[in-house]
Order: structure tokens, then sequence, then C-alpha cells
């Protein structure tokens, strides 16, 4: 009469004086709560989501029954076989639903190794990349004409938007530039070793340009650069070239933040000027700009990423801060020791300092 009942299901039922006789792939089990209750049920059903019936609710068997993992029960199932289908059908969705979550389960595993195979995979693409990015910036303590070039360089991740450089030109003149490009990761960096193929090549052609217009002309090719490539990548660049004769700086800049401070035994003071950003604009100008270097001096070049580093609020008072900072600073390694720097970096990190004419 159970069956009966059941199969109005429309499932295909099959009834077994014991467990043994019951078809290896069966979704649900329906038993006597004395066949639960006997020792060893659970080895044997292998777990199948089970239903008890039972003829009374005071059966003792019923707490060993429940200890052996049924999912539900019914006393007096004939009685009320509109119920037993009910909890049937509920018990094979809810089997349904496991089996789903199990193979949504293991396929998503899947994924997850895949994507962790692919990750390392970049992960190494990263770290060469950073490696052949810093085997392309100057020597440390690169020292030409009595002017000394010290960085400090710190990516976010593994690529750097950041990028500097330093170069002798010829017997009296040296060209630097200090960049900082929007972002960060692979496509910022992709940038910054175009800087440094255009930087090469205009040096290359040093004997036809003018020294001071040098770094006014160079801004504006790497602009028509940026604009061609169409990555939709700019940069903050400031640029210069040093007259290691007359002891004076030329430069041209595009929108740098902050801009250089300038150190010498009369205080401290940010340069003047202002220009468009790099690679954003097209049939743009950068102004030439220029001023007397004393004797002794420092140079101060930070990237933005310095200014989430400070504790001021508004940007004025971080700018005065740094300011403040960098007169008690001799070295790069001063002014990055005394930063708020956090186990994660917020944004690409970089400092360099020119100082001379002293050195040897």
């Amino acid at each position: 009469m159970l069956v009966g009942e059941i199969a109005r299901l429309g499932v295909r039922v099959v009834a077994a004086h014991s467990l043994a006789a019951l078809p290896g792939a069966c979704d649900l089990i329906v038993a006597h709560v004395r066949a639960v209750s006997h020792d060893g049920w659970q080895l044997l059903s292998q777990g199948q989501p089970t239903i008890v019936v039972s003829e009374s609710r005071r059966d003792g068997d019923l707490h060993k029954a429940m200890d052996a993992g049924l999912i539900d029960y019914l006393v007096e199932p004939l009685a009320h076989a509109d119920i037993l289908r009910r909890l049937v059908c509920r018990a094979l969705d809810l089997d349904r639903l496991a089996r789903a979550h199990a193979e949504s389960r293991a396929e998503l595993q899947s994924l997850n190794d895949r994507l962790e195979q692919h990750l390392e995979i970049l992960r190494e693409d990263q770290r060469a990349g950073g490696h052949v990015q810093r085997k392309l910036l100057p020597p440390p303590g690169m020292t030409h004409r009595g002017v000394r070039c010290d960085y400090w360089f710190a990516p976010s991740l593994y690529l750097s938007g950041d990028f500097l450089d330093f170069q002798r030109c010829d017997e009296r003149y040296s060209f630097f530039y200090f960049a900082d490009v929007a972002g960060h990761g692979a496509s910022s960096a992709f940038v910054t070793v175009l800087l440094k193929y255009l930087c090469n090549r205009w040096l290359s052609q040093w004997r036809t340009l003018l020294p001071e217009a040098f770094p006014s002309r160079w801004l504006g090719e790497l602009n028509r650069e940026l604009l061609e490539t169409g990555i939709g990548k700019h940069a903050t660049i400031f640029a210069g070239v040093l007259d290691h004769e007359r002891h004076f700086l030329h430069y041209a800049l595009g929108a740098q933040l902050p801009m250089p401070i300038l150190v010498s035994e009369e205080g401290a003071s940010y340069l003047g000027g202002e220009g468009p950003p790099v690679g954003l604009f097209p049939d743009v100008e950068y102004p030439i700009y220029g001023c007397p270097l004393p004797e002794r001096f420092q140079l101060w070049f930070c990237s933005d990423g310095v200014l989430e580093c400070l504790p001021a609020a508004s940007l004025d008072a971080r700018l005065k801060e740094l300011e403040r900072r960098v007169t008690r600073c001799t070295r790069v390694d001063d002014l990055k020791d005394g930063l708020a720097l956090g186990d994660q970096l917020p944004d690409d990190l970089s400092m360099m300092t020119l100082s001379g004419f002293e050195h040897d």
C-alpha cells in the first residue's frame, strides 16, 4: 500500500525486505523505524537520505533512527499518505539541490584552480617586468660633474607608473626627468619604457638642439607619441637640463605635483612654473623655465603618492609639511623613514634628489 501511494508521484518505487536488496542508485529510502535503528545502517546506506515511518511516535527506536541520519519521519503513514508524498517530494528536491550544489562546488574549485594558475603566471610576468623596469633606472648614486643623483623607487605592486632618469649629455650638460604616469600596473609601466626610449633617442641628437629648449621639445615629442598610441595614458613630468659650468637649471614641466623643492643655505622653496599634462591634449607647447643654482643645493622630487603618506588633512597643508620635512633631511632614506608607510602602498611612490656641485 505504501508503494502504491508513493508511486502516484510518478517515480519508480522498489520495495525490498532488506537494504542489500535495494538497487545501488536510489535517490531516497523510505524505511521502517526498526530497520533504521539496527546497527550498521549508516554504513550500509552510505549516507543516502532516508525517511522513517512508524506506527507510533513513542517508539523507542526513533531516537536510534535520528542518530542514524534520517531527514524526516512520519507516524501512521497509511493514514497520512498525502503528507508522505509531500515529504518524499521535498526530500527529492533537497537531494537534487544537494547534488547540484556539489557539482557547482566541484566546478568552482576547478575554476579556482585554473584561475590560481593564471594568476601565478601573471605574477611571474609582473615580477619579470618589474625587474626589467628597475634595470632601466640609472645606477644609484650616479654622479656627473659634481652633481649626485639618489632615489627611492617603490611600486604599489610589481610594476610602477613612476619613473626617473639622470644622464650625461656631454662634458657641460646633463639631462634628467621625473615622471608619474596615470594609474599603475603594466599599461603605465609600458609608458615608462617609452619614456626611456624617447630620452635615449633624443639625447643621440643632443648636438643639434639648444640645451635650454631640450626639455620643452622633449615633452612636446612625448605628448605627440602618447596621443598617437591611443592607449589613453597621460603623465605628469618634470624635465630639466643642468648647466654644470653656469650652475643653471633649464626645465619644462607637465602638471607636476608636488613641484620640486630646491633646498639651499637660504632655505627651501618650490620651483615655479606650469604646463599641461603630457599625453592629454594635442598641439600643446611647454614653456621653458630656468633658475640659477647655488654651489651647494638639493633638489627634491616626489611623486604624488608621498602626499597620501603625510598626516595633514588638506593638500596645502601636506605640501607645507613636505617642504618642512625635506629641509630637515639630507638623504632620500631620511624622508622615506619619516613617512607613514603601511604594509600595502596606496599608490606608486618614488623620490629623487639631485645634490651638488661639491661631489667628486
